[in-house]
């Protein structure tokens, strides 16, 4: 069974990668108008990280697509493979 999270639930929760790096706080979800799908995850990245440095930016916020996603509990674990 699928454990429900709710996305209010996901604010300000730390974005951290499979190898244990913290690319920052998700502050957005980006969702498909059509499907009502969530496409990407919007992170204020962590300044001290440079992985964080490097990756897409949006307006200054990290864009990780939302197949990233392996986990999301107390954090949100993302694959670093497949984050850009």
């Amino acid at each position: 069974m699928a454990k429900i999270v709710i996305a209010k639930q996901l604010a300000s929760k730390k974005v951290i990668t499979n190898d244990g790096e913290e690319l920052g706080r998700l502050i957005d979800l980006e969702i498909s108008e059509t499907s009502g799908k969530i496409e990407n995850l919007l992170v204020d990245p962590n300044p001290d990280n440079q992985t964080a440095r490097r990756l897409n930016k949006e307006e200054g916020n990290i864009v990780i697509p939302y197949s990233s996603v392996l986990a999301a509990s107390d954090h949100i674990i993302v694959d670093r493979k497949t984050i850009g």
